[in-house]
C-alpha cells in the first residue's frame, strides 16, 4: 500500500465574513489537524455553510471576508483568485450541500471523477479505473455504466456520491464536507461516513463536517464547535457537548434532537 502523502494543517482565526451591513461570521477561530475530524453543528442560519464557502474562497460577491485561513504554511485569505482555486482539490476538497448545482450538467459524471485523478498526475487508463473505484467506494451500483451517464440522469442520492467521490479524488489535505448525507438512506449514509473515517484514519486527511444531524455527528467527529448567530460559542468533545451541554445554543440543537427522536419512536 502506498504511503500517505505528508498533510497540511488548517487552522483558522478571527475569520469574519460580511456582506453589506450584515456579519454573518464574527470572529470564528478553529483547528482540523491531519486526520482528525471536527464537526460544525449549528441552527439554521447560524453561519455554517458560510464557513465551509469562505474555506475555499467562494463567498459570494460583494462579501468582504477577514481574518487567517491557514493551510500549513500558506495564508489562503487574500490569495489571487487563481492561487485559491489552486488550493482547492489537492489542499482542500469540497463536498457541497446541493449536488444538483455542484456538477456540471454538461459532462458526463465519470468525466468529473476523472479529472482531478489527471490533475494529480494519473494516465487516463489509471484514471479511468480510479474513477471506477472511488464510485464503487461510496456504494454507487454498476459504475462502470454508471459514470456514463449525465446528472441528470442520476438520482438525488447517486449525485450527492458523486460529490464526494469527486473531493476524494482530489486527495485533499482537507475535506470540506457541507451536510454531505442529507440526500442519503440510512445504510448508504453508514457507509459514506465510513469513508469519511477511512480517509482520515488511513490517508491522513483532516475533516470539517458540517451538519444538524447529531446523530450523523456523533459517528463522524471527533471533537465539535457549535456555531450561534456566527459566533464559535461552545467547542469540545463531542460526547461531552451532546451529554453536558454549557451553552444555550447547543443545549436547543440537543432537546430538538431529542424532540425529533421521541415524534419518530411515537
Amino acid at each position: 500500500m502506498t504511503a500517505p502523502a505528508p498533510r497540511r494543517d488548517l487552522r483558522v482565526r478571527d475569520l469574519r465574513v460580511q456582506i453589506g451591513d450584515r456579519r454573518i461570521l464574527d470572529g470564528v477561530s478553529l483547528d482540523v489537524p491531519s486526520g482528525e475530524r471536527l464537526g460544525v453543528i449549528g441552527a439554521s442560519g447560524s453561519g455554517k455553510s458560510m464557513l465551509a464557502l469562505a474555506l475555499l474562497g467562494l463567498t459570494p460577491s460583494g462579501a468582504e471576508v477577514r481574518g487567517s485561513i491557514r493551510l500549513g504554511a500558506t495564508e489562503l485569505v487574500g490569495q489571487p483568485d487563481r492561487e485559491r482555486a489552486r488550493s482547492r482539490g489537492s489542499g482542500l476538497g469540497i463536498v457541497f450541500q446541493e449536488p444538483g448545482t455542484a456538477l456540471d450538467p454538461l459532462r458526463r459524471v465519470g468525466a468529473q471523477i476523472v479529472e482531478p485523478l489527471r490533475r494529480s498526475g494519473a494516465s487516463r487508463t489509471d484514471a479511468r479505473a480510479g474513477a471506477i473505484r472511488l464510485a464503487a467506494s461510496v456504494g454507487l451500483p454498476e459504475p462502470g455504466r454508471l459514470l456514463r451517464q449525465y446528472p441528470h440522469q442520476l438520482s438525488g442520492g447517486q449525485r450527492q456520491r458523486i460529490c464526494i467521490a469527486i473531493a476524494l479524488a482530489g486527495d485533499p489535505d482537507v475535506i470540506v464536507a457541507d451536510e454531505p448525507t442529507t440526500a442519503l438512506d440510512v445504510t448508504t449514509q453508514a457507509r459514506i461516513l465510513e469513508r469519511f473515517q477511512t480517509a482520515t484514519a488511513e490517508r491522513g486527511q483532516g475533516l470539517l463536517f458540517v451538519t444538524h444531524d447529531l446523530a450523523v455527528l456523533a459517528q463522524v467527529a471527533d471533537t465539535a464547535v457549535v456555531l450561534d448567530r456566527g459566533q464559535v460559542v461552545e467547542t469540545g468533545p463531542v460526547t461531552r457537548l451532546l451529554t453536558a451541554p454549557q451553552h444555550r445554543a447547543t443545549a436547543a440543537l440537543v432537546e430538538a434532537a431529542r424532540a425529533t427522536a421521541r415524534m419518530v419512536r411515537t
